[in-house]
């Protein structure tokens, strides 16, 4: 992605951004990565840096630990891996064991959380852990990065010699000592070491007795340092066994460095992964900080920020407590250029950076402060012309740069330009300045370009009705409490507010009323329209949110309503299922009775002798099943042209007996008792045995006939 002018990631403060990134970094790696974050135009590159710092920031937020703990620079350590014949310390080999146990850790951690985050996991498809480096400084460094005693044959023997030499020495040096302490020989400090050499402290005047090697003498020449005679070949023993150790242990840490030099390719990798996971862990960092998230990409140019802010001025009024008001902006084909007027100071400028910046984080890599549902497209250029452009090296003017500026946008934007111009023709006559900021705006319409303007001219703030892909935004201001109110309202201009700030500032009343009686003078009349304009729409925006809130309420009432309407239907349903089911099974009981009687019957003809009383419990079992046949046909018929109800029965209701079926009219309920008229006939009824009906509907009634 081109910027313009150079320092245009400056003016929208990215640098400020980058800056922040970089203090979530805790590797050398990661930071310089931050130093070489570049704007890309390939939506599959910015897709993926988005989708991996979403991740981490998932990871982050679960509290979940990503085990990439190794922060080192060893830059410099595989650079000599990579020279023939260069060694590294025992501290510089255990960085190497440190780094690959690291790759190992994260490799691991993958295959615990497999397929959970793809886009950070497809880093390291490629890497394979090799255990080998590990197990290779294990065998002679120990943890402090010192080579092991064990390291070698040799190493062990003259570590072993050396150890009774030392021991031998000590002994023996103890025992001069105290005979010289004895004497009164020795100065206060006793001992020291010069030259590597272990010596005695004595008093200059005593120099000549002690019989040895004199190796110095302290800055008052009152005390020497005399190796005695009687450790001089022990000490040369010492020395040389100390010798032949370094000699060692060089050899040990040469053939270690070049056993893994081998590694060296699969070592750099190493590095180079850690140092991005460490870097996309930083975008996860800041993104938790002010609040950023993925917004929806599109392939083609296109702004449409929801709830978005200036993530600088958020993190800043989160320190203080401040409430952050959130920036809706939308630009695309058919809104190609948004020109926003209003207040001076009431966030025209802070609006059009906000939109600015977070194009140039999200084309950088970077969550944005704005609510997910925000769509951004990609851009091959911004431009930017924000703030004094005059420069004193060229002798330009603060307009002569502005047409300079002006030049190049009109030279190479095209519809993948995104484009921000703050006070467009500041710095000329009003007339002429408007007249070329018109024409300049209209040009950029032509080109397709998306951006937002800053502006006072009244004639730009009347174009958006006559020239297609322009509108109108206002910032908004609190005319009553003389407070600008950092809100910006789509499809409309705003006024400056000019009588209202110059109140604010306390200039006198008497000057301010005559600007007024100035202002009714020609094209000033239309500053005064858009400010009644703006209070207006105020009103009525008070207005419509008073009117949604009465609207969702009554939405609300009415599925409440819909909701015990439909549960009172389903309780009678229900009513009228148990009643159905009751008589079934009524009828069922009834039915078993009547086959165990008929059983009965059969065993009482084949053992009774008095055969005529057996006929006759027969024609009594016989009869109440022509009872019953009866019943259900009557059932049949009262089925046809009524159908059950259920519920309480009330005075009127139509009700039905449960057994013989007759349906009559309910004229009175006493406590179980009631009185039913069947034709013109009452009868006093138990209320138990019947149920409510009704008369079907007419389809049934056709049906009939």
């Amino acid at each position: 992605m081109q910027l313009y002018p150079a320092n245009a990631s400056e003016s929208l403060e990215f640098e400020k951004i980058k800056t922040l990134l970089a203090e979530k970094c805790r590797s050398d790696a990661a930071k310089e990565r931050v130093r070489a974050l570049k704007f890309n135009s390939k939506i599959d590159f910015i897709e993926r840096a988005l989708l991996q710092a979403s991740e981490f920031r998932s990871i982050l937020q679960t509290g979940d630990y990503f085990p990439n703990d190794f922060t080192r620079n060893v830059e410099k350590e595989l650079q000599l891996l990579a020279i023939e014949g260069a060694t590294l310390s025992g501290q510089q080999l255990l960085f190497m064991k440190e780094l690959a146990l690291n790759i190992r850790n994260i490799l691991t951690w993958f295959g615990n959380h497999k397929g959970l985050f793809p886009q950070i996991e497809a880093l390291c498809e490629k890497i394979t852990y090799e255990k080998e480096i590990a197990s290779v400084v294990e065998a002679v460094i120990d943890e402090q990065g010192n080579v092991r005693d064990n390291a070698s044959r040799d190493l062990m023997h003259i570590r072993t010699e050396l150890a009774a030499k030392r021991q031998q020495l000590r002994k023996m040096f103890e025992s001069i000592l105290r005979k010289l302490g004895k004497q009164g020989y020795l100065a206060d400090i006793s001992e020291g070491f010069l030259n590597g050499r272990r010596t005695v402290a004595i008093h200059a005047e005593h120099k000549r007795i002690v019989k040895g090697i004199l190796h110095g003498e302290s800055d008052t020449s009152r005390t020497v340092f005399i190796e005695p005679e009687e450790t001089i070949e022990l000490n040369n023993e010492v020395f040389s066994l100390e010798r032949s150790e370094s000699r060692e242990i060089r050899r040990i840490l040469n053939d270690t460095t070049q056993m893994l030099s081998v590694y060296q390719p699969q070592l750099f990798s190493y590095y180079q992964l850690c140092g991005l996971y460490e870097f996309i862990r930083a975008k996860g960092l800041l993104a938790i900080d002010m609040n950023a998230f993925m917004p929806r990409l599109s392939n083609h140019p296109t702004v449409n920020l929801v709830k978005a802010y200036h993530p600088l001025l958020l993190l800043n009024n989160l320190k203080q407590q401040k409430p952050v008001i959130p920036t809706y902006v939308k630009l695309d084909p058919e809104q190609r250029i948004l020109i926003i007027s209003g207040p001076n100071a009431g966030g025209k400028t802070v609006t059009m950076k906000t939109v600015g910046l977070l194009q140039m984080m999200l084309q950088a890599g970077l969550l944005v402060p704005a609510d997910p549902s925000s769509e951004m497209g990609i851009f091959r250029q911004i431009m930017i012309h924000i703030g004094d452009t005059q420069s004193i090296e060229h002798e330009l003017s603060t307009y002569s740069a502005h047409l300079r500026d002006m030049k190049y946008f009109m030279d190479f934007a095209n519809g993948k330009t995104l484009f921000f111009i703050d006070e467009l023709g500041s710095g000329s006559d009003p007339n002429l300045g408007g007249a070329f900021a018109e024409a300049i705006v209209e040009e950029l319409a032509a080109k397709h370009a998306l951006g937002i303007i800053t502006t006072h001219y009244l004639n730009l703030k009347v174009m958006a009705g006559k020239v297609k892909g322009i509108v109108n935004g206002a910032m908004m201001f609190d005319e009553e409490k003389l407070e600008p109110l950092y809100q910006l309202n789509i499809g409309k201009p705003g006024s400056s507010y000019t009588f209202a700030i110059a109140q604010r500032s306390g200039l006198s009343k008497k000057l301010i009323d005559r600007a007024r009686q100035l202002t009714e003078r020609n094209h000033f009349k239309l500053d005064k329209m858009l400010l009644q304009t703006e209070q207006q729409a105020q009103k009525l925006g008070n207005k419509e949110k008073e009117l949604q809130k009465l609207i969702k309420e009554n939405e609300d009432l009415k599925k409440e309503f819909q909701y015990l309407n439909d549960r009172e239907r389903r309780q009678q349903e229900q009513e009228v299922l148990k009643l159905q089911n009751k008589i079934k099974k009524e009828e069922l009981d009834y039915l078993r009775e009547m086959e165990r009687n008929f059983k009965q019957i059969i065993i009482d003809w084949k053992k009774s002798e008095n055969k005529g009383e057996v006929i006759k419990n027969a024609e009594n079992v016989l009869f109440k099943k022509r009872q019953i046949q009866m019943n259900q046909s009557a059932a049949k018929k009262a089925d046809k042209s009524f159908e059950l109800v259920g519920g309480d029965a009330k005075i009127g209701d139509l009700v039905r007996h449960k057994v013989n079926h007759q349906v009559g009219t309910l004229t009175e309920i006493r406590e179980k008792s009631a009185v039913v008229q069947i034709g013109k006939m009452p009868f006093n009824v138990q209320l138990e045995d019947w149920v409510v009906v009704r008369k079907r509907t007419e389809p049934n009634a056709k049906k009939k006939k």
